[in-house]
Protein backbone atom coordinates (compact mmCIF):
# COMPACT_ATOMS: atom_id res chain seq x y z
CA UNK A 1 0.00 0.00 0.00
CA UNK A 2 1.77 3.23 -1.14
CA UNK A 3 1.55 5.92 1.52
CA UNK A 4 0.13 8.96 -0.21
CA UNK A 5 0.10 11.06 4.07
CA UNK A 6 2.41 14.31 3.58
CA UNK A 7 3.17 16.53 6.90
CA UNK A 8 1.89 20.05 6.03
CA UNK A 9 2.51 21.42 9.64
CA UNK A 10 3.19 20.49 12.94
CA UNK A 11 0.33 21.43 16.03
CA UNK A 12 1.70 22.52 19.60
CA UNK A 13 0.16 20.77 23.08
CA UNK A 14 1.23 21.93 26.20
CA UNK A 15 -0.54 20.89 29.51
CA UNK A 16 -0.84 22.15 32.62
CA UNK A 17 1.68 25.19 31.46
CA UNK A 18 4.19 22.88 30.57
CA UNK A 19 6.33 22.92 27.69
CA UNK A 20 4.55 22.41 24.33
CA UNK A 21 5.03 18.93 22.56
CA UNK A 22 5.17 19.20 18.50
CA UNK A 23 2.77 16.96 16.66
CA UNK A 24 3.05 16.40 13.15
CA UNK A 25 -0.27 17.58 11.25
CA UNK A 26 -1.08 15.70 7.95
CA UNK A 27 -3.17 15.54 5.09
CA UNK A 28 -4.20 13.00 2.81
CA UNK A 29 -5.31 13.19 -1.22
CA UNK A 30 -8.69 15.15 0.01
CA UNK A 31 -10.52 15.48 3.10
CA UNK A 32 -9.60 17.54 6.93
CA UNK A 33 -5.84 17.69 7.94
CA UNK A 34 -5.78 15.39 11.04
CA UNK A 35 -3.06 15.85 13.81
CA UNK A 36 -0.84 12.83 14.60
CA UNK A 37 -0.88 11.65 17.90
CA UNK A 38 0.90 8.51 18.51
CA UNK A 39 3.15 10.02 20.18
CA UNK A 40 1.20 11.24 22.55
CA UNK A 41 1.48 9.50 25.93
CA UNK A 42 5.01 8.85 25.37
CA UNK A 43 5.80 12.55 25.31
CA UNK A 44 2.92 13.75 27.47
CA UNK A 45 1.63 10.84 29.65
CA UNK A 46 -1.77 11.57 28.28
CA UNK A 47 -4.40 9.48 25.62
CA UNK A 48 -7.02 11.57 23.85
CA UNK A 49 -10.59 10.94 24.84
CA UNK A 50 -13.17 10.69 22.13
CA UNK A 51 -15.94 7.91 22.63
CA UNK A 52 -17.29 6.70 19.12
CA UNK A 53 -14.02 7.65 17.79
CA UNK A 54 -15.69 10.54 15.94
CA UNK A 55 -12.93 12.55 15.97
CA UNK A 56 -10.29 9.74 15.51
CA UNK A 57 -8.85 8.82 12.10
CA UNK A 58 -7.87 4.75 12.65
CA UNK A 59 -6.29 4.21 9.71
CA UNK A 60 -5.02 5.11 6.50
CA UNK A 61 -6.88 4.12 3.49
CA UNK A 62 -7.26 4.98 -0.37
CA UNK A 63 -11.12 3.47 -0.71
CA UNK A 64 -14.15 5.58 0.41
CA UNK A 65 -13.97 8.93 0.90
CA UNK A 66 -16.98 11.04 2.15
CA UNK A 67 -17.31 15.06 2.18
CA UNK A 68 -20.40 15.20 4.07
CA UNK A 69 -21.25 18.72 3.77
CA UNK A 70 -20.75 18.57 -0.40
CA UNK A 71 -22.96 15.02 -0.50
CA UNK A 72 -20.22 13.32 -2.17
CA UNK A 73 -19.24 10.12 -1.71
CA UNK A 74 -16.80 8.09 -3.78
CA UNK A 75 -15.14 4.81 -4.40
CA UNK A 76 -11.51 5.16 -5.17
CA UNK A 77 -11.96 8.38 -7.07
CA UNK A 78 -15.37 7.51 -8.60
CA UNK A 79 -18.65 9.38 -7.99
CA UNK A 80 -20.96 6.76 -6.69
CA UNK A 81 -23.47 8.34 -9.02
CA UNK A 82 -21.66 7.01 -11.96
CA UNK A 83 -20.84 4.00 -10.78
CA UNK A 84 -24.50 3.32 -10.19
CA UNK A 85 -26.12 4.47 -13.59
CA UNK A 86 -23.07 3.06 -15.42
CA UNK A 87 -21.14 0.07 -14.21
CA UNK A 88 -21.90 -3.38 -12.81
CA UNK A 89 -21.46 -4.30 -8.83
CA UNK A 90 -18.94 -6.80 -9.82
CA UNK A 91 -16.88 -3.98 -11.78
CA UNK A 92 -17.40 -2.17 -8.78
CA UNK A 93 -16.37 -4.87 -6.54
CA UNK A 94 -13.19 -4.95 -8.73
CA UNK A 95 -12.27 -1.05 -8.19
CA UNK A 96 -12.65 -1.56 -4.49
CA UNK A 97 -10.55 -4.67 -4.26
CA UNK A 98 -7.48 -3.73 -6.67
CA UNK A 99 -7.83 -0.26 -6.96
CA UNK A 100 -8.74 0.46 -10.39
CA UNK A 101 -11.50 -0.52 -12.79
CA UNK A 102 -10.87 -4.03 -14.78
CA UNK A 103 -9.95 -3.86 -18.52
CA UNK A 104 -12.20 -6.32 -20.70
CA UNK A 105 -9.60 -9.03 -20.20
CA UNK A 106 -9.46 -8.76 -16.49
CA UNK A 107 -13.42 -8.24 -15.50
CA UNK A 108 -13.56 -11.18 -17.50
CA UNK A 109 -11.12 -13.58 -15.65
CA UNK A 110 -12.51 -11.61 -12.50
CA UNK A 111 -16.09 -12.49 -13.40
CA UNK A 112 -15.48 -15.93 -14.22
CA UNK A 113 -13.55 -17.02 -11.05
CA UNK A 114 -16.84 -15.11 -9.07
CA UNK A 115 -19.37 -17.00 -10.86
CA UNK A 116 -17.38 -20.29 -10.36
CA UNK A 117 -17.15 -19.95 -6.54
CA UNK A 118 -20.52 -19.70 -5.95
CA UNK A 119 -21.60 -22.70 -4.71
CA UNK A 120 -21.45 -23.94 -1.33
CA UNK A 121 -20.24 -26.77 0.46
CA UNK A 122 -22.96 -29.95 0.83
CA UNK A 123 -22.25 -29.86 4.57
CA UNK A 124 -23.62 -26.36 4.89
CA UNK A 125 -27.15 -27.02 4.81
CA UNK A 126 -26.81 -29.49 8.02
CA UNK A 127 -26.30 -25.95 9.56
CA UNK A 128 -29.28 -24.31 8.33
CA UNK A 129 -31.38 -27.71 9.52
CA UNK A 130 -29.85 -27.03 13.34
CA UNK A 131 -31.43 -23.17 13.49
CA UNK A 132 -35.36 -22.82 14.19
CA UNK A 133 -37.67 -21.56 11.42
CA UNK A 134 -38.17 -18.47 13.35
CA UNK A 135 -34.38 -17.17 13.38
CA UNK A 136 -33.83 -14.03 12.43
CA UNK A 137 -31.81 -14.25 9.09
CA UNK A 138 -29.08 -11.84 10.60
CA UNK A 139 -28.32 -15.05 12.87
CA UNK A 140 -28.18 -17.54 10.91
CA UNK A 141 -25.95 -15.58 7.96
CA UNK A 142 -23.59 -14.70 10.94
CA UNK A 143 -23.20 -18.07 11.73
CA UNK A 144 -23.10 -19.44 8.82
CA UNK A 145 -20.42 -16.94 7.22
CA UNK A 146 -18.24 -17.81 10.16
CA UNK A 147 -18.34 -21.47 9.36
CA UNK A 148 -17.08 -21.17 6.08
CA UNK A 149 -13.57 -20.96 8.01
CA UNK A 150 -14.21 -24.99 9.10
CA UNK A 151 -14.36 -25.54 5.41
CA UNK A 152 -11.61 -23.33 4.04
CA UNK A 153 -8.25 -23.99 5.48
CA UNK A 154 -6.33 -22.82 2.46
CA UNK A 155 -6.47 -19.25 2.06
CA UNK A 156 -6.84 -18.63 5.86
CA UNK A 157 -2.37 -18.05 5.52
CA UNK A 158 -3.45 -14.50 4.62
CA UNK A 159 0.19 -13.09 4.38
CA UNK A 160 0.12 -15.12 1.13
CA UNK A 161 -0.84 -12.99 -1.55
CA UNK A 162 -3.11 -16.18 -3.70
CA UNK A 163 -4.17 -17.24 -0.32
CA UNK A 164 -5.56 -14.16 0.09
CA UNK A 165 -6.71 -13.82 -3.33
CA UNK A 166 -8.72 -16.59 -2.84
CA UNK A 167 -10.26 -16.21 0.07
CA UNK A 168 -11.81 -12.52 -1.35
CA UNK A 169 -13.05 -14.22 -4.37
CA UNK A 170 -14.84 -17.08 -2.16
CA UNK A 171 -16.47 -14.34 -0.08
CA UNK A 172 -17.73 -12.18 -2.59
CA UNK A 173 -18.78 -15.41 -4.73
CA UNK A 174 -20.78 -17.24 -1.86
CA UNK A 175 -22.40 -14.41 0.27
CA UNK A 176 -25.51 -14.02 -2.30
CA UNK A 177 -26.11 -17.59 -2.61
CA UNK A 178 -25.65 -17.66 1.86
CA UNK A 179 -28.15 -14.97 2.18
CA UNK A 180 -30.91 -16.34 -0.36
CA UNK A 181 -30.66 -19.33 1.15
CA UNK A 182 -31.22 -17.31 4.76
CA UNK A 183 -34.51 -15.69 3.29
CA UNK A 184 -35.57 -19.77 1.77
CA UNK A 185 -34.91 -21.38 5.25
CA UNK A 186 -36.93 -18.62 6.85
CA UNK A 187 -40.14 -19.09 4.36
CA UNK A 188 -39.47 -22.54 4.19
CA UNK A 189 -38.73 -23.72 0.51
CA UNK A 190 -36.30 -25.81 -0.52
CA UNK A 191 -33.07 -23.59 -1.60
CA UNK A 192 -32.15 -22.71 -5.51
CA UNK A 193 -28.43 -23.47 -6.29
CA UNK A 194 -27.07 -20.91 -8.20
CA UNK A 195 -27.35 -20.37 -11.90
CA UNK A 196 -23.85 -19.62 -13.34
CA UNK A 197 -25.25 -18.68 -16.70
CA UNK A 198 -27.20 -15.45 -14.70
CA UNK A 199 -25.32 -12.24 -13.64
CA UNK A 200 -24.55 -11.70 -9.74
CA UNK A 201 -28.09 -9.56 -9.20
CA UNK A 202 -29.62 -12.08 -11.36
CA UNK A 203 -28.48 -15.34 -10.14
CA UNK A 204 -29.30 -13.91 -6.47
CA UNK A 205 -32.69 -12.78 -7.31
CA UNK A 206 -33.45 -16.57 -8.89
CA UNK A 207 -31.98 -18.14 -5.86
CA UNK A 208 -34.56 -15.89 -3.65
CA UNK A 209 -38.14 -16.13 -5.76
CA UNK A 210 -37.09 -19.62 -7.97
CA UNK A 211 -39.25 -22.48 -7.17
CA UNK A 212 -38.96 -26.24 -8.40
CA UNK A 213 -42.49 -26.33 -9.33
CA UNK A 214 -42.30 -23.56 -12.41
CA UNK A 215 -39.75 -21.41 -14.67
CA UNK A 216 -38.23 -18.11 -13.23
CA UNK A 217 -37.43 -15.34 -15.28
CA UNK A 218 -35.52 -12.37 -14.28
CA UNK A 219 -36.86 -9.11 -14.71
CA UNK A 220 -34.52 -6.68 -16.19
CA UNK A 221 -35.65 -3.80 -14.55
CA UNK A 222 -35.23 -5.71 -11.59
CA UNK A 223 -32.05 -7.00 -11.77
CA UNK A 224 -30.77 -3.69 -12.51
CA UNK A 225 -32.68 -2.30 -9.47
CA UNK A 226 -30.75 -4.81 -7.43
CA UNK A 227 -27.15 -3.96 -9.15
CA UNK A 228 -27.70 -0.70 -7.69
CA UNK A 229 -28.72 -1.07 -4.23
CA UNK A 230 -25.56 -3.54 -4.20
CA UNK A 231 -23.57 -0.67 -5.58
CA UNK A 232 -24.64 2.30 -3.06
CA UNK A 233 -24.12 -0.40 -0.37
CA UNK A 234 -20.80 -1.67 -1.22
CA UNK A 235 -18.39 0.98 0.59
CA UNK A 236 -18.92 3.82 3.08
CA UNK A 237 -15.68 4.75 4.50
CA UNK A 238 -15.19 4.08 8.46
CA UNK A 239 -18.12 2.92 9.59
CA UNK A 240 -19.07 0.62 12.99
CA UNK A 241 -19.16 -2.50 11.39
CA UNK A 242 -15.86 -1.68 8.53
CA UNK A 243 -14.02 -0.59 11.68
CA UNK A 244 -14.96 -4.11 13.93
CA UNK A 245 -13.34 -6.13 10.45
CA UNK A 246 -10.36 -3.89 10.31
CA UNK A 247 -10.11 -4.48 14.31
CA UNK A 248 -11.04 -8.05 14.38
CA UNK A 249 -8.80 -8.32 11.23
CA UNK A 250 -5.91 -6.68 13.16
CA UNK A 251 -5.35 -9.52 15.28
CA UNK A 252 -4.71 -12.03 12.65
CA UNK A 253 -8.23 -14.06 12.73
CA UNK A 254 -9.46 -15.69 9.84
CA UNK A 255 -11.19 -13.67 6.85
CA UNK A 256 -14.37 -15.49 7.83
CA UNK A 257 -14.53 -14.38 10.87
CA UNK A 258 -13.70 -11.18 10.19
CA UNK A 259 -16.62 -10.68 8.06
CA UNK A 260 -18.83 -12.60 10.60
CA UNK A 261 -17.76 -10.29 12.95
CA UNK A 262 -18.74 -7.30 10.41
CA UNK A 263 -22.11 -8.79 9.60
CA UNK A 264 -22.66 -8.63 13.63
CA UNK A 265 -21.88 -5.38 14.06
CA UNK A 266 -24.11 -4.25 11.01
CA UNK A 267 -27.12 -6.37 12.80
CA UNK A 268 -27.31 -3.40 14.94
CA UNK A 269 -30.58 -1.04 14.85
CA UNK A 270 -28.94 1.89 14.67
CA UNK A 271 -26.19 0.90 11.85
CA UNK A 272 -27.44 -1.81 9.28
CA UNK A 273 -31.40 -1.75 10.38
CA UNK A 274 -31.91 1.62 9.37
CA UNK A 275 -33.92 0.86 6.29
CA UNK A 276 -36.18 -1.72 8.33
CA UNK A 277 -36.74 1.11 11.03
CA UNK A 278 -37.72 3.43 8.37
CA UNK A 279 -40.29 1.27 6.52
CA UNK A 280 -42.27 0.56 10.14
CA UNK A 281 -42.41 3.75 10.62
CA UNK A 282 -44.54 4.19 7.24
CA UNK A 283 -46.30 1.78 8.28
CA UNK A 284 -47.34 3.19 11.92
CA UNK A 285 -48.14 5.84 9.64
CA UNK A 286 -50.17 3.92 7.88
CA UNK A 287 -52.45 6.73 5.23
CA UNK A 288 -51.75 9.64 3.80
CA UNK A 289 -54.21 11.52 5.46
CA UNK A 290 -52.20 10.81 9.18
CA UNK A 291 -48.99 12.41 7.38
CA UNK A 292 -49.55 16.04 9.28
CA UNK A 293 -49.98 14.52 12.55
CA UNK A 294 -46.65 12.39 12.49
CA UNK A 295 -45.02 15.50 10.92
CA UNK A 296 -45.81 17.55 13.97
CA UNK A 297 -45.13 15.16 16.38
CA UNK A 298 -41.69 14.71 14.73
CA UNK A 299 -41.78 18.42 15.48
CA UNK A 300 -42.49 18.73 19.09
CA UNK A 301 -39.56 18.20 21.07
CA UNK A 302 -41.25 16.80 23.85
CA UNK A 303 -42.38 13.87 21.55
CA UNK A 304 -39.73 10.41 21.21
CA UNK A 305 -41.34 9.97 17.39
CA UNK A 306 -38.81 10.55 14.92
CA UNK A 307 -39.08 10.51 11.13
CA UNK A 308 -36.70 7.33 10.27
CA UNK A 309 -35.18 7.67 7.03
CA UNK A 310 -34.01 11.24 7.25
CA UNK A 311 -31.36 12.89 7.46
CA UNK A 312 -27.51 11.20 7.47
CA UNK A 313 -25.21 11.29 10.52
CA UNK A 314 -22.41 12.04 7.70
CA UNK A 315 -24.17 13.80 4.87
CA UNK A 316 -25.20 17.41 5.94
CA UNK A 317 -27.33 17.93 2.87
CA UNK A 318 -28.42 15.06 -0.12
CA UNK A 319 -27.09 11.72 0.65
CA UNK A 320 -25.64 11.42 -3.15
CA UNK A 321 -27.12 7.51 -2.84
CA UNK A 322 -30.38 8.40 -2.03
CA UNK A 323 -30.54 10.49 -5.41
CA UNK A 324 -29.73 7.57 -6.96
CA UNK A 325 -32.28 4.90 -5.32
CA UNK A 326 -34.55 7.71 -5.55
CA UNK A 327 -35.29 7.20 -9.48
CA UNK A 328 -34.54 3.52 -9.17
CA UNK A 329 -38.18 3.04 -6.75
CA UNK A 330 -39.94 5.28 -8.93
CA UNK A 331 -38.45 2.21 -12.17
CA UNK A 332 -39.27 -0.61 -10.03
CA UNK A 333 -42.77 0.65 -8.64
CA UNK A 334 -43.68 1.20 -12.25
CA UNK A 335 -42.72 -1.62 -13.30
CA UNK A 336 -44.36 -3.51 -10.84
CA UNK A 337 -47.22 -1.16 -11.14
CA UNK A 338 -47.88 -1.40 -7.42
CA UNK A 339 -50.28 0.78 -5.02
CA UNK A 340 -50.44 0.65 -1.64
CA UNK A 341 -51.27 2.57 1.52
CA UNK A 342 -47.70 2.34 2.57
CA UNK A 343 -45.95 2.86 -0.91
CA UNK A 344 -48.26 6.02 -1.19
CA UNK A 345 -47.37 7.28 2.02
CA UNK A 346 -43.49 7.00 1.32
CA UNK A 347 -44.09 9.27 -1.92
CA UNK A 348 -46.14 11.66 -0.08
CA UNK A 349 -43.39 11.77 2.55
CA UNK A 350 -40.92 12.37 -0.11
CA UNK A 351 -43.09 15.59 -1.74
CA UNK A 352 -43.07 17.07 2.09
CA UNK A 353 -39.65 16.63 3.04
CA UNK A 354 -38.09 17.96 -0.15
CA UNK A 355 -40.37 21.16 -0.37
CA UNK A 356 -41.19 22.49 2.94
CA UNK A 357 -38.78 24.95 4.96
CA UNK A 358 -38.57 22.39 7.99
CA UNK A 359 -36.50 19.65 6.75
CA UNK A 360 -34.81 21.41 4.12
CA UNK A 361 -33.27 24.13 6.45
CA UNK A 362 -31.76 20.99 8.49
CA UNK A 363 -30.93 18.92 5.65
CA UNK A 364 -33.75 15.97 6.58
CA UNK A 365 -33.76 15.04 2.99
CA UNK A 366 -35.01 11.28 2.75
CA UNK A 367 -31.75 9.01 3.06
CA UNK A 368 -30.83 6.04 0.72
CA UNK A 369 -32.25 3.73 3.89
CA UNK A 370 -35.75 5.51 3.26
CA UNK A 371 -36.26 4.36 -0.40
CA UNK A 372 -33.97 1.50 -0.25
CA UNK A 373 -36.48 -0.18 2.04
CA UNK A 374 -39.55 0.66 -0.38
CA UNK A 375 -37.91 -1.01 -2.92
CA UNK A 376 -37.00 -4.56 -1.49
CA UNK A 377 -40.37 -4.66 -0.11
CA UNK A 378 -41.94 -3.88 -3.35
CA UNK A 379 -39.78 -6.72 -4.94
CA UNK A 380 -41.21 -9.20 -1.75
CA UNK A 381 -38.26 -9.58 0.93
CA UNK A 382 -39.81 -9.35 4.47
CA UNK A 383 -38.14 -6.41 6.66
CA UNK A 384 -35.67 -8.80 8.35
CA UNK A 385 -34.03 -9.75 5.19
CA UNK A 386 -32.99 -6.01 4.42
CA UNK A 387 -30.24 -6.24 7.11
CA UNK A 388 -28.80 -9.85 5.31
CA UNK A 389 -29.19 -7.73 1.61
CA UNK A 390 -26.93 -4.78 2.88
CA UNK A 391 -24.44 -7.33 4.36
CA UNK A 392 -24.36 -8.93 1.36
CA UNK A 393 -23.43 -6.22 -0.65
CA UNK A 394 -20.96 -4.04 2.15
CA UNK A 395 -19.06 -7.62 2.10
CA UNK A 396 -17.33 -6.30 -0.44
CA UNK A 397 -16.46 -3.32 1.09
CA UNK A 398 -14.95 -5.02 4.34
CA UNK A 399 -13.07 -7.44 2.37
CA UNK A 400 -11.21 -5.14 0.73
CA UNK A 401 -10.71 -2.93 3.84
CA UNK A 402 -9.75 -6.10 5.12
CA UNK A 403 -7.33 -6.95 2.24
CA UNK A 404 -5.84 -3.03 2.69
CA UNK A 405 -4.99 -3.39 5.93
CA UNK A 406 -2.87 -6.73 5.52
CA UNK A 407 -1.23 -4.88 3.25
CA UNK A 408 -0.73 -1.38 5.15
CA UNK A 409 3.14 -1.63 6.67
CA UNK A 410 1.88 0.81 9.59
CA UNK A 411 -1.23 -1.75 10.92
CA UNK A 412 -0.81 -2.62 14.55
CA UNK A 413 -3.33 -4.96 16.53
CA UNK A 414 -6.36 -2.40 17.64
CA UNK A 415 -5.72 -1.49 21.15
CA UNK A 416 -8.34 1.45 22.17
CA UNK A 417 -7.48 3.38 25.54
CA UNK A 418 -10.04 3.84 28.22
CA UNK A 419 -10.44 6.45 31.04
CA UNK A 420 -10.99 4.40 34.19
CA UNK A 421 -13.80 5.54 36.31
CA UNK A 422 -13.85 2.22 38.80
CA UNK A 423 -12.85 2.09 42.31
CA UNK A 424 -9.34 2.92 43.50
CA UNK A 425 -6.99 0.09 44.71
CA UNK A 426 -8.89 -1.80 47.66
CA UNK A 427 -7.49 -4.92 50.31
CA UNK A 428 -9.79 -7.89 49.48
CA UNK A 429 -12.11 -9.24 52.76
CA UNK A 430 -13.15 -12.20 52.90
CA UNK A 431 -16.87 -13.10 52.67
CA UNK A 432 -17.33 -13.91 56.34
CA UNK A 433 -16.22 -10.61 57.42
CA UNK A 434 -17.85 -8.14 55.29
Amino acid sequence: MENKVKQIGTSKISIDGGDAVEFPVLTGTMGQPAIDVRALSKHTGHFTFDPGFTSTCSTESQITFIDGEKGQLLYRGYPIEQLAEQSTFLEVAYLLVNGELPDDKQYSKFQNTITHHTMLHDQIESFFQGFRRDSHPMAMLTGTVGALSGFYHDDQHTTEDEARDIAIHRIIAKIPTLAARCYKYRVGQPHVYPDNSLSYAGNFLRMCFAVPAEPYVVNPVIEKAMDKIFILHADHEQNASTSTVRLAGSSGANPYACMAAGIACLWGPSHGGANEAALNMLREIGTVDRIPEFIARAKDKNDPFRLMGFGHRVYKSMDPRATVMRKTTHEVLGELGITNPVLEVAMELEKIAMNEEYFVSRGLYPNVDFYSGIVLSALGFPTDMFTVLFSLARTTGWISQWNEMLEDPSQRIGRPRQLYTGATERDYVPIGKR
